[in-house]
């Protein structure tokens, strides 16, 4: 199943960007898109999209008060914002607010992709620029639910993902837990293909945003 995404974002060649780099993706499709944030509460309660993504500067009020206001009129929409801004205040009042994930505008495709895909399927996202303090902030303090991915690994399973996310290869795994690599390899891909992740770097994000890696502070 797709996921239905409605594009909030008042600059048009940045908006056209965003649906260039989502156009190509099968389970991916933009149903709606909206230059205001009044338009964009408009939509989502017409439209009811699995994923806003929302600029938290347009015109006719703040995207945080469009939060508020998509949440009500269409609760089952997941919420994620694509801001300039970098600051911990914008990060916070956003999740405070409601929003299930948060990016700068300066992500990459990969990241931008991968972060759709995460808050689409009921995560949690923030720009890996921002990780440390401020990733342990925002998803301690959500209700949303995190554990429902979790809960389909065994605990091996996350550990090997633990430490294949700090960088650790598949020998250096084997070696530490006294296992043989061929174990080690069957292991991450079944953790692997539960969570739909498909490189080291969707590991590494996937460990960050769920908590389940110590990150430096900026």
């Amino acid at each position: 199943m797709s996921i239905a995404i409605i594009i909030a974002e008042d600059h048009a060649l940045f908006r056209s960007g965003l649906k260039q780099l989502l156009a190509p993706e099968p389970d991916l499709r933009v149903v709606g898109e909206a230059d205001s944030g009044p338009e964009a509460v408009r939509l989502a309660e017409e439209l009811r999209p699995d994923v806003m993504l929302l600029d938290l500067t347009m015109p006719g009020g703040s995207g945080l008060e469009a939060i508020a206001r998509i949440r009500k009129v269409s609760p089952e929409t997941r919420i994620l914002i694509i801001s300039m801004h970098a600051s911990g205040m914008h990060v916070r009042s956003a999740f405070k607010e409601g929003a299930h994930g948060y990016l700068l505008k300066t992500v990459d495709s990969e990241e931008f992709l991968f972060a759709v895909r995460a808050v689409g399927k009921g995560n949690q996202y923030i720009s890996s620029e921002l990780t440390g303090l401020m990733v342990e902030w925002c998803l301690g303090q959500s209700d949303e639910p995190q554990s429902s991915l979790l809960e389909s690994l065994t605990l091996r399973e996350r550990e090997i993902l633990r430490m294949v996310a700090a960088g650790q290869s598949n020998k250096e795994i084997a070696a530490h837990l006294f296992l043989s690599e061929k174990t080690v390899i069957t292991h991450r891909a079944n953790f692997m293909r539960k969570l739909g992740l498909h490189n080291v770097r969707e590991v590494t994000m996937f460990a960050i945003t769920h908590g389940l890696m110590q990150v430096d502070g900026q």
